[in-house]
């Protein structure tokens, strides 16, 4: 089964009525829009090794050209392929452009929504970014089912069941603080100068509320095909 055929089986991508290769649903980076894309281009870089005793095997670097159904804008992603390969588990894409460095790993869709939103806006207007990261802290907290009357309140009670440390919670407040500033015009504003503090203290929550546990979760995973082939080998 060649390259493509394998790919559609396992899902990676599928046929629209009108024979265009579609992704299967993947965010755009340029406007978020969750959604198969058409396969605009791909190229192979890939080689093929040929065993005396077995069959031939290709390997390497996949690229491909995708467009957004909803902007039209084109992303480019890349994803490592060898014949071997059973599951769609083991097909990870890696996004090229636009390359989004800042983005943590793990979030809950409402949350990373949130987010982005943000982040949409910290190059525009700095107190909507400190207004509108205070609200992603917020919904953190909701999620995690925080109880408290005020968001310093709510972090304790995350730190104190051991789901945050006690440090984040300081930081936390710092960010509330760096929030009120931007919502209220009496207090002052914040500047373009603020905008990498208030990004960095709303990553470190993120990061270890979420990051840090899904990225353990997937080293694991692999960790576990792993000692699955190697037994299958044996």
């Amino acid at each position: 089964m060649d390259r493509v055929a394998k790919l559609g089986s396992l899902g990676k991508f599928y046929m629209s009525s009108d024979k265009v290769r579609l992704s299967s649903p993947t965010r755009c980076g340029h406007c978020g829009n969750v959604a198969p894309m058409a396969i605009a281009a791909s190229f192979s870089d890939t080689v093929l090794d040929e065993y005396p005793d077995g069959p031939t095997a290709e390997h390497g670097t996949i690229y491909e050209l995708l467009k957004c159904p909803s902007c039209k804008e084109i992303l480019l992603r890349s994803y490592r392929w060898h014949d071997m390969m059973e599951s769609e588990d083991e097909v990870t894409f890696k996004a090229l452009y636009p390359f989004d460095a800042r983005m943590p790993l793990g979030l809950p869709e409402p949350i990373e929504k949130a987010y982005r939103a943000a982040i949409k806006v910290k190059s525009i207007d700095a107190n909507a970014f400190g207004v509108l990261v205070g609200r992603v802290v917020e919904m953190v907290c909701g999620d995690r089912g925080a109880s408290g009357r005020t968001l310093y309140d709510r972090l304790k009670d995350l730190a104190s069941r051991g789901e945050i440390p006690s440090k984040l919670v300081d930081v936390a407040d710092k960010l509330r603080a760096l929030r009120n500033v931007g919502a209220h015009a009496e207090l002052g504003e914040l500047t373009p100068a603020e905008v990498p503090i208030v990004e960095d203290l709303c990553r470190a929550i993120l990061d270890y509320i979420y990051t840090a546990p899904y990225l353990a979760q997937r080293a694991e995973a692999s960790l576990s095909r792993l000692i699955k082939k190697e037994k299958k080998g044996a």
